[in-house]
């Protein structure tokens, strides 16, 4: 008997390779720890100001303007946001990703540090139900010696960033 054509058809989830699957890992995590990192200063923020959420969006902008090295990194995160943005649009493109436009929104009312992570772990989803086993995560021992102590110490650097 044929199945009739209303009928949910549930599509598998795609089996992610032990490297892949650590590797999503590695990005909520990220995203993660971005969260409470942002979030935790834009609460403070807010409620310094005496502000509520949109009042205090409005006035978290300007707020980054007031020294040069505020300036400086503000500008250095926008560049570069732009750069990841461009990538992330004509990636989603050509493996069919669908909704890329929504991290892009939520990476300015969230954080780009929370989104981005979450569209790259959802790209790894992606090129596993794709099979592109060509693009399986490997790392040489000296990229994972250097992937470690760089994500020590930006760990180390947000933890003590986010108790001040």
């Amino acid at each position: 008997m044929a199945e009739p054509q209303h009928a949910m058809r549930s599509t598998p989830t795609p089996k992610l390779s032990r490297a892949r699957a650590a590797l999503c890992w590695l990005y909520y995590a990220i995203a993660g720890v971005a969260l409470v990192g942002t979030w935790r200063q834009n609460l403070a923020f807010m409620a310094d100001t005496h502000a509520d959420l949109f009042t205090g969006f409005a006035a978290f902008w300007p707020a980054l303007l007031v020294s040069r090295p505020t300036i400086s990194i503000t500008v250095d995160i926008f560049l570069f946001g732009l750069a990841v943005i461009v990538w992330m649009v004509l990636e989603a493109r050509r493996l069919e990703m669908r909704g890329v436009w929504l991290y892009i929104l939520f990476s300015f009312l969230i954080a780009i540090s929370v989104t981005v992570p979450l569209f790259l772990a959802a790209r790894e989803r992606k090129l596993a139900a794709l099979g592109a086993t060509d693009t399986e995560p490997a790392a040489s021992l000296g990229d994972k010696l250097g992937l470690t102590l760089l994500g020590v110490g930006t760990l180390i650097f947000s933890v003590y960033c986010t108790l001040r």
